[in-house]
C-alpha cells in the first residue's frame, strides 16, 4: 500500500461571493438575537406575575391590620368623644379638638394608604408594559443593525468587485 494516497477535494457548500457570505452571518445574528429577545420578554413578565405574588397577601394583610388594629381604636376614640360630648359639667374642648384632629389624621392616613396601594398595582402593570416594549425596540433595532451593516458590506464588496473588474479589463 502506498503512502501516497488520493488528493481529496473538498467542495465549500456555503455562499460564493462576498456579499452572500455578509448576509449569511446576518441572518444567523437575527436568529440568534430573536429567540433571546423573546425568552428575555418572557422572564420580565415572569418576574413581574412574581412580584404581583408577592406583593398581594402583604396588601391583603395591611387591609386586615387596618380592619383589626385601626377601627377598634377609632371606634372607642369616637365612643369617648360621643361620652365627652355629653351636656354634663362642662369641660375644656381642647381634648375634643385633638379627638377631631386624630381622627382627621387616621382618615388621611387611611387615604394615603389605599391611594399609594392603588398607584403602586398601576405602576407595575405600566412597568411590565415598558419592559415588553423595551425589549421588542431593542431587538428590533438590533435586526435593523444587522440588516444596515450587511448592506454596507455588500455596497463595500460590490464597489471592490468593480475596482477589481476595471483593473483586470
Amino acid at each position: 500500500m502506498s503512502l501516497r494516497g488520493k488528493k481529496r477535494h473538498v467542495t465549500a457548500t456555503g455562499p460564493q461571493t462576498w456579499q452572500g457570505w455578509m448576509k449569511a452571518r446576518a441572518i444567523r445574528a437575527r436568529e440568534q438575537v430573536g429567540p433571546m429577545a423573546d425568552n428575555a420578554r418572557d422572564i420580565a413578565a415572569g418576574r413581574i406575575v412574581d412580584a404581583r405574588t408577592w406583593a398581594a397577601p402583604r396588601l391583603d394583610q395591611a387591609a386586615h391590620s387596618v380592619e383589626d388594629q385601626i377601627a377598634p381604636r377609632v371606634s372607642a376614640i369616637l365612643s369617648e368623644a360621643a361620652r365627652r360630648v355629653d351636656p354634663k359639667p362642662a369641660r375644656s374642648r381642647r381634648p375634643l379638638l385633638f379627638l377631631v384632629c386624630g381622627l382627621a389624621l387616621g382618615a388621611a392616613g387611611y387615604l394615603m394608604y389605599r391611594r399609594n396601594a392603588q398607584q403602586w398595582s398601576e405602576t407595575m402593570r405600566e412597568t411590565a408594559a415598558d419592559a415588553t416594549q423595551w425589549v421588542g425596540d431593542k431587538a428590533e433595532q438590533a435586526g435593523e443593525k444587522i440588516a444596515d451593516k450587511a448592506d454596507a458590506a455588500s455596497r463595500s464588496a460590490d464597489q471592490r468587485a468593480e475596482d477589481i473588474s476595471k483593473k483586470l479589463s
